[in-house]
């Protein structure tokens, strides 16, 4: 039996929404990537006043695009995040690649928090397990973010998703320690 996803999933196109069907049960709004029509957006606002949305976007460019559109428009989303090496055939980097394993696993740590900031994470969180502020940072980042379900993006967005999300700093600090093997502060959050 397939899991049941509540939200309704946005997706780019055709064939990421038959991957995901393949693999959960679930209403999918599909954008047509990134010329998002009228008819399209009404239907997103409907179902974000409705059950939510949960944007799972392509993780490129591209992507990352749509989702910054949506989520300008719906702030409260909630977000899905799946790894370029998840998503790719060849040279294609897509949701339609991936498999349903992997599209469970990133909707399941997918955050159903509504995006509220609250500026717990500061860049000294970033820099502590070199985040941010080194030539590996991106690398680590990516590392992380796959951990937390939170997606590789630069410094300033990961910062943001942090305090979006509902991380919360023992969360953060032990995955910190055992990607990095650092002795991290003693965490009371």
């Amino acid at each position: 039996m397939k899991p049941q996803i509540k939200q309704i999933i946005i997706v780019e196109g055709r064939d990421d929404e038959s991957a995901v069907k393949a693999a959960v049960d679930a209403h999918i709004i599909v954008t047509n990537g990134f010329s998002i029509g009228r008819k399209t957006w009404d239907l997103i606002e409907k179902a974000y006043q409705g059950p939510g949305i949960l944007i799972f976007t392509d993780p490129d460019f591209a992507g990352e695009n749509i989702r910054k559109r949506i989520k300008e428009r719906f702030p409260e989303s909630c977000h899905a995040y799946l790894p370029k090496e998840d998503a790719k055939k060849g040279e294609d980097i897509g949701i339609e690649n991936a498999s349903a394993e992997n599209i469970i696993r990133a909707l399941q740590k997918a955050m159903s928090t509504p995006f509220k900031p609250k500026d717990l994470f500061t860049v000294g969180d970033l820099l502590f397990f070199g985040l941010a502020g080194t030539r590996e940072a991106g690398k680590r980042r990516e590392l992380m973010g796959r951990t937390l379900g939170i997606g590789s993006c630069n410094a300033k967005a990961f910062l943001s998703r942090l305090n979006g999300y509902s991380i919360s700093k023992e969360e953060f600090y032990r995955n910190g320690q055992a990607l990095f093997k650092g002795d991290g502060p003693p965490v009371d959050k």
